[in-house]
Formats: structure tokens, sequence, C-alpha cells
């Protein structure tokens, strides 16, 4: 294992420096002046720059990756709701 440590960023921070990028700055600038990897830098961009759905919506890659997670979350339980539902349900079968 690497002796070195890498500094932890808020997303906040992130995202500005990803709005720096869509306003014109280099990433390589932006690595030179903040010391930010440029494969962090591809990383962030990726993450948080915005798509435009509709008129009304605007969503980031990490935005749409938390919404997938979320949704595998609750079709887990829904599975599980259903098999619970089918064992405590009594069946009406031929008597």
């Amino acid at each position: 294992m690497s002796d070195k440590t890498y500094p932890k960023y808020s997303d906040e921070f992130k995202k500005s420096i990803v709005t720096l990028y869509q306003n014109g700055k280099s990433m390589s600038q932006l690595s030179r002046e903040y010391g930010i990897s440029m494969s962090a830098l591809s990383k962030w961009v990726k993450n948080f720059s915005e798509v435009k759905i509709d008129d009304d919506t605007v969503v980031t890659a990490q935005q749409i990756k938390d919404l997938q997670k979320r949704n595998a979350m609750l079709e887990e339980e829904n599975l599980i709701l259903k098999k619970a539902i089918a064992i405590f349900t009594p069946h009406s079968g031929k008597d």
C-alpha cells in the first residue's frame, strides 16, 4: 500500500471546478492551478456536468447514478415484500 494520501474534496468544490472547465478553462490549467490530477478532473466533469432532459429538468451523471442505485434498492425491497405476501397469504386451493 502507498503512504500517499489524497485530499478529499467536497462536491461543491468539484462542481465549481467543473463550472470553470465549462466556462473555458482547460483541464491542464485547472490541474496546474489547483493541483488536481487529470484523471480526477475527467471524473468530476463526467459526474457533475449537467444534462438538460426537458425545459424544467437538468440532472448530472452523479444524480442519475444515485437514482439508479435507489431504484435498484426499491426493486429489491419490492421483491422481498412480494415474497413475504406469497408466504403469509393463505392460498385458495381445492379442499
